[in-house]
């Protein structure tokens, strides 16, 4: 499956964005909370410090009741049976709150009568935790906002700088070669797309010379030779109606007949596909497809009939067509004759006129054609076959002149070619 280049770009950005927001929000939350504890911890520090500078050596004073009954997080309490000062999390109930909450507390040994005992002093952590949370949201907001005010502006951004080439790839695609108009590419503010343009418009006017020259070619070539092989075909024919020839002349001058026979239709569907190609043919009328059937049944009648081939017409309805008459009578001429060229004896056409299409439909060999070669010029199914190879690709070119769409199927053992109108 394809996709757009400014759209695997993006798709690429909105991953790293994914991944570094889920990297970040850990990572983040841990940090501050880091650096909330180290901050909590010199606090406890300071208070423990200011408790030893307020006391000092009056320790003996100190009435342990009282001190603790109006000090809530700094008491004095019983050993601990701790050597040095030591920095843990512990929970408390609290009866005001009615739940258990975390403290950071700081536990010091101290001797108070010659007695040890141990200060505790303590922070709530739970607001701590919230302030944490919101630093953590808060700036993970930021740095989405910021990720997705960067993905936009390199959307928008890219969009303006790829347009340029989404203007030429345009132009190229409606691009053709067998028209008269030339593209024109536009001047951009960006050296590379400017380079390819140039490129490009080189390369379409070198192609272009070479199919307008082999076009011409074609063209002169085929009127060159209507003369010859007129002049040609007149002498075959006053040669075959002496009577003096014997039966090998007779032999030779049939073959040679039916040789000049074909380069007289190639000559012509050569002469035909430069006329369709120079636009020759642009006039249309509004006709029915009915009039042209009719019109040719009878002829190609006697041609199949000759081979044993019985034609079956299913027309549904009339149908009426903006075209241009003599194309469109050699499309279906050229059908025709393709459903009896290729089919066997005794074999089978069938020709179906619906409202939007018309199909023919013929027995013939028992695998389908190539479709990968079967509109192309000069493409034969078999070289011993009659024919030039050009029938087919003159209905494709009428048909795609029309815009009219024009498909090949095998089933059940019949070829079908359909033109969709």
């Amino acid at each position: 499956m394809t996709e757009k280049l400014l759209y695997k770009t993006s798709k690429f950005y909105l991953i790293f964005i994914a991944i570094l927001i889920v990297i970040v929000i850990p990572i983040s939350y841990f940090t501050i909370q880091n650096l909330y504890v180290n901050e909590v911890d010199e606090t406890l520090t300071l208070r423990k410090d200011q408790f030893f500078k307020d006391f000092g050596n009056q320790f003996d004073n100190i009435d342990l009741s009282h001190f603790n009954k109006y000090n809530k997080d700094i008491k004095l309490l019983e050993y601990q049976n701790i050597k040095q000062d030591t920095l843990f999390f512990k929970e408390y109930f609290d009866t005001l709150n009615n739940e258990t909450e975390p403290y950071r507390e700081l536990n010091v040994p101290v001797l108070i009568k010659n007695k040890p005992y141990t200060l505790s002093v303590r922070t709530n952590m739970v607001e701590s935790e919230d302030l944490i949370i919101s630093v953590v949201v808060i700036f993970i907001v930021l740095l989405g906002l910021l990720m997705l005010g960067l993905f936009f502006i390199n959307k928008r951004l890219s969009e303006r700088l790829w347009k340029p080439f989404y203007q030429t790839l345009d132009t190229i695609e409606k691009f053709e070669i067998d028209k008269i108009h030339q593209p024109e590419m536009t001047q951009t503010q960006v050296e590379e797309f400017n380079r390819l343009n140039t490129s490009i418009e080189k390369l379409i006017k070198k192609n272009t010379s070479i199919y307008k020259s082999q076009r011409e070619f074609i063209e002169n070539a085929a009127h060159e030779l209507q003369t010859p092989l007129a002049v040609f075909q007149a002498k075959i024919d006053t040669l075959m109606q002496n009577e003096a020839l014997g039966k090998e002349q007779s032999k030779i001058l049939i073959s040679l007949n039916e040789s000049v026979a074909q380069l007289n239709r190639l000559n012509k569907n050569l002469l035909l596909l430069s006329k369709v190609d120079n636009e020759i043919y642009s006039n249309k009328d509004h006709f029915t497809i009915n009039e042209i059937i009719v019109k040719q049944l009878d002829f190609f009648t006697v041609q199949a009939s000759s081979k044993g081939i019985k034609i079956i017409t299913e027309i549904k309805t009339s149908v009426e067509v903006e075209a241009n008459p003599t194309l469109t009578e050699i499309l279906i001429s050229n059908l025709f004759m393709n459903a009896i060229r290729h089919n066997h004896n005794n074999g089978l056409i069938m020709i179906i006129l619906t409202e939007a299409s018309i199909t023919f439909l013929n027995t013939g060999s028992d695998e389908p054609l190539n479709v990968q070669k079967l509109f192309s010029r000069f493409s034969k199914t078999k070289p011993s076959k009659q024919g030039n190879g050009l029938g087919l690709a003159i209905v494709k070119k009428i048909a795609d002149l029309n815009q009219w769409q024009i498909d090949y199927n095998f089933t059940e053992n019949l070829h079908s070619f359909s033109v969709k109108f």
